[in-house]
């Protein structure tokens, strides 16, 4: 016999006699007044149910609890988490008597998604599994990208080298010794064809992690699906381009936040008009999170840039139906599992309540919060490195028990040099057994309607809702305006500083624990094998720009970014025009600095007088 499920609570009596006439044979029919309810209630628990719980655990406390605490303690006087929001002895639903399970939980794809996007999660399909590549040239990338797929992997994921990542060339005098030191080495399209030589890009999903340049590789990408003839309407992926996060904590830009805040949105209203399966934004909390911050702080601030983009687009004249179902975030998995799971339940309800409430969303794809998560480098340890191995698979736990859509697993050996060939496989292997053999992935939500799980998520969504409040209180009403006032204020940075110095502090004092640095260490560490970078890396990549200079028609370069510059200057949208620059094998610094040669640079005034 199946469940039967009924819209209220009925009192015993009431429910007595329903069973009664349910279990006949045959069933005797149900009168409508025995189903009326009196009153409507979707609390999980009620007031007499909640006041006898709370007797029980009084008399449990004295009878059971205090006499073991007279005698052995606790490990510690005090427990919490790693973004040091504490954490009680035992939850019991008295912590979560008052949620209503229709309005904040729900089912899995339906509103308010706190319990999963989609209504078969990882049992329908499971999460991408991405890993970091980008190192030296296109060449030594592109034969990463090969091993990864061969090896399992389903979504590319790249990394830039530090002069791409700011917009200048490998010939440029700040790029030298950078070249192809911590990713991969981008000038033009013909390191872009090489990059993905062999690879279709109607047969794969590609992140870009890259933010003041983005749109320049942005445009490669388009331009090399023209060249493949694949239809721009079928190319997949996702680009960080996330340039307020930039301002906020990873502190790598070109001109100034309104600036770059205006070609974010040029690059959401090409992916609306031409790449419907591009999402041009990836709002990212994980460098927020690596910078320092909280948990809290790392949703809040995450979710208050991702509101400022929609405010944005939406003042440019788009529909907000048409452009939030592309738009995408980045979130950070760390050490404290129920904190992280907390998280990211937390952040789907926040964010569909509030494109609902606040942005008036329709369509269901505008309120869904779907999420890239990457484990935590900044947990990573260059101390006994292979415990990093069970830190990585706990954040990733963590990330998967919270509904992530797709998951990045770093490397041992991070903290020590880019990632070896043995420990990518070893942390896509980690992905893999998680997924094939530990059974988080066959129930949806499995903590949901956990007593902690359920209390924590409401009191991260109430400390986040603050923080976002405080935000657009700031900008008089609009987010978007409380976050540029918040970057040029050093709002952001104050907040991240002070939780960054505050979490030292713990670890220096020994109440944050870090296995194997304050606690556990040994004299003699043994260290793995680690990638280099060939220093021969930048002559070559040198030659080939070089060669692409000599080859290139000149003059179709000079039109190029003489009508990206006319683009900059009429208020129109840049992207077209770098897609004819890039065709023409413009250089990514030529391109950058017609935006530098327009806006300005920038410079934060943190430490100015």
């Amino acid at each position: 016999m199946g469940h039967i499920a009924f819209p209220c609570r009925f009192s015993d009596e009431k429910f007595t006699s329903l069973v009664h006439c349910i279990s006949q044979s045959p069933p005797q029919p149900v009168t409508e007044s025995l189903m009326d309810c009196p009153e409507e209630n979707t609390d999980m628990y009620d007031e007499d149910d909640l006041q006898k719980i709370q007797q029980g655990r009084e008399e449990w406390e004295e009878d059971t609890l205090s006499p073991v605490l007279e005698r052995f303690g606790e490990r510690k006087d005090r427990f919490a988490t790693v973004s040091n929001l504490e954490v009680d002895r035992l939850y019991d639903p008295d912590d979560v008597g008052d949620i209503d399970y229709d309005e904040e939980l729900g089912f899995p794809g339906e509103d308010p998604y706190t319990r999963g996007v989609y209504p078969t999660m990882y049992r329908g399909r499971t999460w991408t599994m991405r890993q970091f590549a980008g190192f030296g040239t296109a060449e030594e990338t592109n034969e990463r990208f090969h091993y990864l797929t061969d090896n399992g992997q389903t979504g590319l994921s790249t990394a830039f080298d530090m002069p791409s990542l700011m917009g200048k060339d490998s010939d440029d005098p700040l790029s030298d010794g950078e070249v192809g030191k911590e990713g991969v080495a981008v000038d033009t399209l013909r390191d872009m064809e090489i990059l993905f030589d062999g690879i279709d890009l109607d047969e794969v999903s590609t992140s870009f992690t890259i933010n003041p340049s983005a749109p320049v590789i942005f445009a490669m990408y388009v331009a090399l699906a023209d060249q493949q003839g694949v239809p721009r309407d079928e190319i997949r992926g996702t680009f960080q381009n996330d340039m307020l996060k930039e301002f906020i904590a990873q502190k790598e830009w070109v001109v100034p936040p309104q600036a770059s805040l205006d070609v974010v949105t040029d690059t959401v209203e090409f992916a609306v008009e031409e790449t419907p399966n591009i999402k041009p934004i990836s709002i990212s909390g994980y460098h927020i999170r690596e910078a320092g911050s909280t948990a809290v702080q790392e949703l809040a601030f995450t979710l208050a840039d991702g509101f400022a983009y929609v405010e944005d687009a939406m003042e440019r004249g788009l529909d907000v139906d048409e452009f939030a179902p592309q738009l995408s975030f980045f979130f950070n998995s760390h050490n404290s599992l129920f904190e992280e799971i907390a998280k990211f339940r937390a952040a789907r309800r926040i964010y569909s309540t509030v494109m609902d409430e606040w942005y008036g969303a329709e369509d269901p794809k505008s309120k869904q919060l779907k999420f890239h998560t990457q484990t935590a480098g900044q947990s990573l340890t260059a101390q006994q490195p292979l415990n990093n191995i069970v830190r990585v698979t706990i954040q990733a736990l963590a990330g998967v028990l919270g509904g992530t859509q797709s998951l990045h697993t770093n490397s041992f050996d991070e903290a020590l040099a880019l990632p070896s060939e043995q420990a990518v496989r070893v942390a896509l292997r980690t992905q893999q057994i998680i997924a094939e053999e530990s059974g988080a992935a066959d129930i949806i939500d499995p903590l949901g309607g956990s007593f902690a799980v359920e209390s924590l998520t409401e009191e991260v969504e109430e400390k986040t809702m603050a923080y976002i409040e405080e935000i657009k209180e700031m900008g008089d009403g609009s987010v978007r305006d409380g976050v540029l006032e918040g970057i040029d204020r050093g709002y952001f940075h104050r907040e991240i500083q002070e939780a960054s110095y505050e979490y030292q502090e713990r670890v220096e004092d020994g109440e944050e624990i870090v296995v194997g640095v304050n606690k556990y260490d040994m004299e003699e560490d043994t260290k793995p094998d680690i990638l280099k970078v060939d220093e021969e890396t930048q002559e070559r990549q040198l030659a080939r720009l070089a060669e692409v200079k000599e080859e290139r028609d000149d003059e179709a370069v000079e039109a190029a970014l003489d009508e990206l510059d006319d683009a900059i200057q009429n208020d129109e949208n840049v992207m077209p025009a770098i897609v004819t620059a890039v065709k023409a094998y413009a250089t990514m610094g030529e391109i950058m600095d017609v935006f530098e040669a327009e806006h300005g640079s920038y410079q934060e005034k943190i430490g100015l007088a």
